[in-house]
């Protein structure tokens, strides 16, 4: 869907606080528009759609604690040579397997 709208006014933000028992988001991503979406049509006592503006973006009322947050630290370079080395491995056995 073309909107007139750049990169940078494609936004997603979410408003909540510490009273009201909702969370409010509003954005512009096709995924979670899509995921809340299908979570507000699967479970509509727990997230609806409020909004489309009309512009490719989409608002949402989900209760507090059906959104979370997750934070990823960066690997160790031990733990990417670690995986890097599993992924070989498994990309070998995987080759050898199709070879046959």
């Amino acid at each position: 869907m073309r909107t007139g709208l750049t990169k940078r006014q494609k936004t997603t933000v979410i408003y909540f606080n510490e009273h009201s028992r909702l969370i409010e988001v509003q954005t512009h991503n096709t995924d979670l528009k899509k995921r809340l979406t299908s979570f507000a049509a699967k479970y509509p006592q727990c997230c609806r759609q409020t909004d489309d503006d009309e512009q490719g973006g989409l608002t949402f009322e989900i209760e507090k604690g059906r959104l979370s947050f997750r934070l990823t630290a960066p690997y160790s370079e031990e733990r990417r040579k670690a995986a890097s080395e599993r992924a070989k491995v498994g990309s070998y056995l995987t080759d050898e397997k199709f070879s046959r």
